[in-house]
């Protein structure tokens, strides 16, 4: 009988270490992806606008402006102040705003076309994507709909790791001018999500994934 628990006991031991072993290898290379793409790009992102190269057009990635208690998003301020930094520096002519647009309550390129208004941008500068529902749709559309073969990705650093790899895999030219971040308390779940969204990204560029919608071709003039 006593024979018999221990053999019990070590048969669960034993798979107890096989899940902890899976476990820790499946975050090793969820770790190592996210490691492996800031190593990529690198080169490519800058956080001072003088060492930026001059482009055309900007793409500026959306999100909320509002958290759903009703603060501010710092995301949202820190890359319309990052989008109007570049545009008064004249670094960029031309700015596309791409985001959610699924709900009528809801319109990501609306809200940040007025935020970059107000910072002294012309309105005919601003370029409205009404599709980019995920980062991958706003860059493949950034080329498809609106003919940017290079263009600067204006986000968070996090993001503009993963925007400008997902151009790069495509053929396009991008850099990234790193907005700024949010706190690490206040960002936690942002961070948390981007490892699955590294995986994501890796998966959509081997599996050729396209973007969602596409539709008439717009010029943006030179």
């Amino acid at each position: 009988m006593v024979t018999a628990l221990i053999n019990i006991v070590k048969k669960g031991s034993l798979k107890m270490w096989y899940a902890v072993f899976i476990l820790l290898s499946g975050c090793l290379i969820v770790y190592a992806i996210r490691c492996y793409t800031a190593h990529i790009t690198a080169s490519y992102l800058f956080d001072n606008p003088a060492q930026l190269p001059m482009q055309k057009t900007a793409l500026l990635l959306g999100t909320n402006p509002k958290l759903k208690d009703g603060r501010n998003n710092l995301y949202f301020d820190y890359r319309i102040r990052a989008a109007a930094d570049l545009y008064h520096a004249n670094k960029i002519r031309y700015i596309i705003v791409s985001g959610d647009n699924r709900k009528n309550s809801y319109n990501e390129p609306d809200y940040m076309k007025a935020a970059l208004i107000a910072q002294g941008i012309p309105a005919e500068r601003i370029y409205p994507d009404y599709a980019g529902i995920r980062t991958l749709d706003s860059v493949l559309r950034a080329h498809a709909i609106f003919g940017q073969q290079r263009l600067i990705i204006i986000s968070q650093k996090f993001h503009n790791e993963r925007a400008v790899y997902l151009a790069q895999a495509h053929g396009i030219e991008a850099y990234g001018y790193n907005a700024t971040d949010v706190d690490a308390y206040n960002g936690f779940k942002t961070q948390l999500r981007e490892y699955g969204a590294r995986v994501k990204m890796l998966l959509d560029v081997w599996t050729g994934k396209t973007a969602r919608h596409y539709g008439d071709k717009i010029v943006i003039p030179e």
